[in-house]
């Protein structure tokens, strides 16, 4: 990859450049096929102007005898959209090494949660720190993330457990969000996680508190775009979360939820009857619950970090796209089921574990995971008039995204057209 100096962060806002790529995966609908569904250009170039994507072809066709367009990166690699990672918790502090350890060593994880340990745990962490120590541990996992391909994420509280520290969490993602040097943050309030110690076990009277004060509050201070529960065993049964997220939808907050993970218990169904942005997990559903899903067009948001690390069998994701469900694919960044910050190694477990193919993968974590998040209008895919959040990666061809690499192979990652991470 060559770089003209300057070029990239362009020197005013009606100076275009170019991106030339040797191959471009521009995820653009209109030029899938069948055959190609990730509509793949050949020895391309992208017109740069303003931050936005203003034309995309071949060279030939863009660079054209007498044009005046400046190259100002020439990518021997493939290029492809920015990556979207739509779930997850990044906004937390500490560490759950030992947990980990324990799981690891048979431990099982239900049971750690319910002696105090899992989320729990965070919470006291999150509890003690304040809204910059949480924003700054923030930036810098958001930082980590870009340099790994990442230019927009979903950001979910859920670790403060009580009103005061769940609007601190999103508060640090609000401030970290206005740094356009980082990913674009998509923040979501997790109104229902699980219970502090000091709710004394009454789900249903803490989900009643959440309804009635927690989440208007929240929705009026502009603090959150969506709101998720988790919907399990040994969560929050459906008649619990029903009244939260109808009230967030009435407050005019999109809706997302933690369904199956450890046992179906009607989350499926909830989701499509609430038109859920997505369904995410789903260890566990049953024909009924991949039906309501297709049928309401709700995405299936697969975390298979998560169920690498519990052990699980994966989600039936046959049935899934059999059914027409889309296929979306996140990190699940937490510090306990998911100790990952790595998109490209969910996209990897998802092509080997879940039986993705690359061309899924690559749209579940692009096209896909932007619509899900509400992006669809500015990212996830190279064409005129989004955003020009690109990745040109260290790498020849988009198979090679999903190999398990365990190193950043993103060379330039480019968000509103200006570099935000660089390796080499």
């Amino acid at each position: 990859m060559t770089v003209t100096p300057g070029a990239a962060l362009a020197e005013g806002p009606d100076r275009p450049f170019v991106v030339a790529a040797r191959r471009l995966v521009t995820c653009d609908p209109s030029r899938a096929s069948a055959a190609d569904p990730l509509g793949v250009v050949e020895d391309a170039a992208i017109v740069v102007r303003g931050g936005a994507i203003e034309a995309v072809g071949r060279r030939e066709e863009i660079l054209r005898p007498g044009s005046d367009l400046e190259v100002a990166i020439e990518a021997a690699g493939v290029v492809t959209p920015g990556l979207v990672d739509c779930h997850t918790h990044a906004p937390w502090v500490g560490s759950r090494d030992a947990e980990y350890a324990v799981r690891m060593a048979g431990g099982d994880y239900e049971a750690i949660a319910a002696a105090g340990g899992g989320i729990v745990a965070s919470m006291r962490a999150v509890r003690a720190a304040t809204t910059d120590e949480l924003a700054g541990a923030l930036r810098a996992r958001l930082r980590r993330m870009a340099a790994l391909g990442v230019t927009a994420v979903e950001a979910k509280s859920g670790y403060g457990l009580d009103e005061a520290a769940e609007r601190k969490q999103l508060e640090a993602v609000a401030e970290a969000g206005r740094d356009a040097r980082l990913p674009r943050v998509v923040p979501t309030y997790l109104a229902l996680h699980a219970l502090p110690p000091e709710a004394g076990g009454d789900r249903a009277a803490y989900a009643g508190a959440v309804a009635r004060s927690w989440l208007p509050a929240i929705a009026a201070a502009g603090l959150a775009r969506y709101v998720d529960a988790y919907i399990d065993r040994g969560a929050f049964s459906v008649d619990e979360a029903r009244p939260v997220l109808e009230r967030a939808r009435a407050l005019g907050l999109g809706v997302r939820v933690h369904v199956g993970q450890f046992a179906d218990v009607g989350g499926a169904e909830l989701a499509a009857a609430l038109g859920a942005a997505s369904a995410d997990h789903l260890e566990h559903v049953a024909p009924e619950g991949i039906a309501a899903l297709a049928r309401a067009g709700v995405a299936a948001a697969l975390l298979p970090v998560a169920s690498f690390t519990l052990r699980q069998e994966p989600p039936p994701v046959a049935a899934l796209r059999a059914a027409g469900v889309p296929l979306i694919v996140g990190s699940d960044a937490n510090p306990g089921t998911a100790p990952t910050e790595s998109l490209p190694l969910a996209l990897a477990l998802a092509v080997r574990l879940y039986g993705l193919t690359v061309a899924e993968a690559v749209l579940g974590a692009t096209r896909e995971a932007a619509r899900a998040l509400g992006l669809d209008g500015v990212c996830g895919a190279v064409r005129p008039g989004l955003r020009a959040d690109l990745v040109v990666w260290d790498l020849p061809h988009e198979n090679a995204i999903v190999q398990p690499w365990g190193a950043p192979r993103a060379r330039a990652v480019l968000r509103d057209g200006a570099l935000i991470a660089a390796s080499g």
